[in-house]
């Protein structure tokens, strides 16, 4: 009896690429709310294996916002994030810069609040 392959059942045939030409690629979504009126979106091809600062520095991003790229200098050592002071994470966890992504991880970019959000609740439901 014949055994199928995944790449045989979809009529390509791999068996002359070198096995280090066949990049395992994963996609990820980056997502950063800058202010209320601009909010970036990104979807990324990156290889497995690659780290969370990796994917924003590939995304182009440590480029066009400063400010996160001046953040990550700071934290590049830092293993276990500050709950007060953490920039990044994966699905509203925080996770440091060396975090492995996996396949569909949402790399999400937060903001420092102006205010409290319950206070400004409780602000707008007094007045």
């Amino acid at each position: 009896m014949d055994k199928l392959t995944a790449d045989q059942d979809n009529g390509i045939d791999n068996s002359d690429v070198l096995p280090s030409e066949q990049t395992k690629l994963m996609t990820v979504y980056l997502a950063y709310a800058e202010d209320e009126k601009r909010q970036h979106y990104l979807a990324l091809q990156v290889n497995c294996d690659t780290s969370l600062y990796a994917a924003l520095q590939q995304a182009g991003w440590l480029v066009q916002f400063p400010d996160l790229a001046r953040w990550c200098d700071e934290v590049a050592d830092i293993v276990t994030p500050a709950a007060k002071r953490w920039h990044v994470g994966i699905y509203a966890q925080k996770q440091p810069l060396s975090y492995r992504l996996q396949p569909f991880d949402r790399i999400e970019v937060y903001r420092s609040l102006s205010a409290d959000p319950m206070s400004q609740r409780k602000s707008k439901s007094r007045g």
